[in-house]
């Protein structure tokens, strides 16, 4: 039987075997029993797998284990392996499952993707990085300021090159793959080869082993399909229901909005839920992410950003809410259901009006099942559902507490001039504003605003030397600048001197353009 082949077999060393015999990894999936003797060999790969299909060891073991062949002292900003990846979500995930094996092997590894401030990922690379896992935007940032270099590169993957191309980056993955020494080994995995990925495999792969695991439609023998059909005043209340089972479930939308509405409506109505879409913040994604795979959330109502980067085990259940616009997001969706040989249910909700649609798209896909008309307590949906949970009290989830303290401040900050960062410092003290006026921050600000020094009399306690600087900006500078320059110079070391000595900088100048 295929699955009983051991990795070891394959030849992967023991030590990274035992890494996932630990892990309760035993035996090899189809594409990875396919490929490993190929890629520890150093050839090329294609890879053709349905997502879920296990081809994130299949590219990390070799991977790791010839890095680990052949030891080489570190290089800052110079990494030994690359592997791209088209969504933060799923470029997050191969870093879970490469970092143990690249610890056992004594690598390092970092992750590059956009969102969040770079810093950590520069310094990252500046300590010397073997293993880079990243989203190519980023990425392709980073190797313009020479913060990533690729010309020491040995092993390039790149994963989900159809996704890539749907999303429009293969552009800039040729770009960044240009950079990469000649004749290195390349792994390439992608469910279909359209939209240009065939491009890519012709330009950078060299005789490549090419494995097919599963045929580009998706395999449904280990998936459940329905397409329930309701009307439309009936549909809000058959995502209710299909919501409230005990394991989880992904419900996928069209838009942002939408996504995040439904989210806190399943929750009111005792479901815990979280949201995920291009929206929110890294940090809201990864707690999301978080909440879901621990289980405090048992529903996930994402937009397809999480169509192929959300990989949690156990889900019972993904529902269409919204039917996707094409065959392939319908596969890459319902892909998060039925992950590594277990079994899995996939809803279409279909009003009347979508019934040629939703047809096409089922065809399109491989899919023949019969249109289920049904009402919301039907048998058929209430066997979908299964054993009920027990409503859960709602709770406002604590980003949602946290953003009106949060935008109060922003609000303030930004009528003072909107500078984003800057201008929530002095809202953070919104209520010794007045005292602020006396200081130098204040000082500050009126320096970045130019000729905003007619706020300076508000301090009245110096009297008629603080009227000077006003009258300066209101360009009765020609009169006296250099008897009043050195006086405010003197009196201010430096806070406000900027913002007045242009004043005469300026008016001297043009006389000596007339000179």
């Amino acid at each position: 039987m295929a699955m009983s082949v051991t990795f070891s077999a394959l030849g992967v060393p023991e030590y990274l075997a035992k890494v996932l015999a630990d892990s309760g990894i035993e035996s090899a999936f189809p594409i990875q029993e396919a490929t490993l003797p190929s890629t520890l060999a150093g050839g090329d790969v294609l890879g053709r797998g349905q997502t879920g299909s296990g081809k994130t060891l299949a590219f990390s073991l070799p991977l790791v284990a010839r890095l680990a062949e052949r030891p080489q002292r570190r290089k800052a900003r110079f990494p030994r392996a690359l592997i791209m990846a088209p969504t933060r979500e799923l470029a997050t995930q191969i870093a879970k499952t490469v970092e143990p094996l690249a610890k056992a092997a004594g690598l390092r590894t970092t992750v590059i993707y956009g969102g969040v401030a770079q810093s950590r990922q520069e310094k990252a690379m500046n300590e010397g990085v073997d293993i880079v896992i990243a989203c190519p935007g980023r990425l392709d940032d980073l190797i313009k300021q020479k913060i990533v270099d690729l010309s020491q590169l040995e092993i390039s993957v790149l994963d989900e090159a159809d996704h890539m191309a749907d999303m429009g980056f293969l552009p800039v993955v040729r770009r960044i793959m240009d950079r990469m020494p000649t004749g290195i080994q390349h792994m390439l995995f992608s469910a279909t080869l359209d939209n240009g990925v065939d491009k890519v495999v012709k330009r950078y792969l060299s005789n490549p082993t090419i494995h097919s695991v599963d045929a580009p439609k998706a395999a449904v023998n280990t998936m459940e399909h329905h397409v329930f059909v309701i009307p439309n005043d009936d549909k809000k209340e058959l995502i209710r229901v299909l919501a409230q089972g005990t394991g989880r479930r992904i419900m996928f939308m069209r838009t942002k909005h939408h996504a995040k509405k439904m989210a806190v409506t399943l929750s009111k109505a005792g479901v815990p839920a979280v949201d995920l879409h291009g929206n929110l913040s890294q940090n809201a994604r990864d707690r999301n992410l978080a909440a879901f795979a621990e289980g405090t959330a048992k529903v996930l109502v994402a937009t397809d950003v999480a169509a192929r980067g959300v990989h949690v085990d156990g889900v019972e259940l993904v529902v269409h809410i919204d039917p996707p616009a094409e065959h392939k997001a319908y596969l890459h969706r319902s892909g998060r259901t039925a992950r590594a040989g277990s079994d899995g249910t996939v809803v279409t909700i279909c009003t009347p009006d979508q019934q040629g649609d939703v047809a096409s798209l089922m065809k399109q896909a491989g899919i023949k099942v019969p249109f289920e008309k049904v009402a919301v307590d039907s048998p058929a949906v209430m066997k979908v559902v299964g054993e009920v949970a027990e409503p859960v009290a709602y709770v406002a989830p604590v980003q949602q507490k946290r953003n009106p303290a949060k935008s109060k401040p922003a609000g303030e900050g930004s009528g003072r001039g909107g500078r984003g960062g800057r201008g929530q410092r002095p809202a953070r003290g919104a209520k010794p504003a007045a005292e602020a006026q006396g200081r130098g921050g204040e000082r500050r600000r009126a320096d970045r605003d130019g000729a905003s020094q007619g706020e300076r009399p508000a301090r009245g306690a110096r009297g008629a030397n603080t009227e000077r600087p006003a009258r300066v900006a209101n360009a009765e500078r020609p009169s006296s600048p250099s008897a009043r320059s050195p006086r405010t110079g003197g009196r201010n070391a430096g806070g406000a001197t900027g913002g007045r000595s242009r004043g005469p900088r300026r008016a001297t100048s043009p006389a000596g353009r007339g000179n």
